[in-house]
This record gives structure tokens, C-alpha cells and sequence, in this order.
């Protein structure tokens, strides 16, 4: 019985730390073509919703500037640029937000969620979720 007792006493911290975990902080992204960390994203909340801004670029980054933009972005420093924006919580994850790539100036549907305290799954998607790809990024300590 007392086994039990700990083994469910357990299972509910565990549960309360990983509803702790927060996106909000900063994180490097890795290259999906080349395998190199391109730049460290400082995500933040701002009115109830998550943004992520590039902060650093990173010596594998190749380019500065997002040429291929089509909107405010084009032409801007890629440093400092707001990257994703208007994410919302919908329960382990957040959501209904949108994610641009700099490289080929497109803008997607995202959303992310916490793989670990130090990984996060950020999903871009043409419309439905199904069409996208994952990427996986790291906490910066």
C-alpha cells in the first residue's frame, strides 16, 4: 500500500512539473538542410499570446537579411525580427499562431509544445498540421 501511495505521489509531481515547463525563454535552432545552429529566439508573452524574435545570429547563419520576404519583413535584418507571433494556449501547447522562414520568405501556420524542459517542438504547416514539418529546438542556459 504504501508503494501505491508513492508511486501516485510521484505521478502527480511529475505531472505538475511538466505543466510547469514553459516555452518562454531562449532557444537555438538547428539548420534542417545543414545541421548548424543558426540563431538563438527569444520567446515572450505579450498580451496573453507567445512571440519569438530573433536575438543572435549564429556563425553557421547565411544570411542577415530576409530578402525574400513579402511583407514589413522584406529586406529587414533577420536579427531582431519578429519570427512567430500570436500563438495561443490550447492546453500542453500553443497554437493558431504563424512562423515565417527568412530563408524562403513564406509565412505558415505553427504551433509548439514542450518535448522536455529543454526541448521544443515548433510544427510550420500549410493549413493543416498534417502538411508541415517539425523542428526541434534546444534551451539556451
Amino acid at each position: 500500500m504504501k508503494k501505491f501511495l508513492l508511486t501516485k505521489v510521484l505521478f502527480i509531481l511529475t505531472l505538475f512539473a511538466l505543466n510547469a515547463q514553459s516555452p518562454i525563454g531562449l532557444w537555438q535552432n538547428i539548420d534542417d538542410e545543414d545541421g548548424k545552429p543558426k540563431s538563438h529566439i527569444e520567446i515572450y508573452e505579450q498580451e496573453g499570446k507567445l512571440y519569438g524574435k530573433v536575438v543572435k545570429l549564429l556563425e553557421g547563419a547565411t544570411l542577415s537579411v530576409c530578402s525574400k520576404c513579402k511583407d514589413e519583413r522584406k529586406n529587414q535584418p533577420i536579427e531582431g525580427m519578429v519570427i512567430l507571433w500570436d500563438l495561443e494556449k490550447d492546453g500542453d501547447e500553443y497554437d493558431d499562431g504563424y512562423i515565417i522562414d527568412p530563408k524562403k520568405g513564406k509565412t505558415y501556420n505553427c504551433k509548439i509544445s514542450m518535448e522536455s524542459a529543454d526541448v521544443l517542438d515548433v510544427r510550420g504547416y500549410l493549413k493543416v498540421s498534417i502538411f508541415g514539418r517539425t523542428q526541434q529546438w534546444t534551451r539556451v542556459k
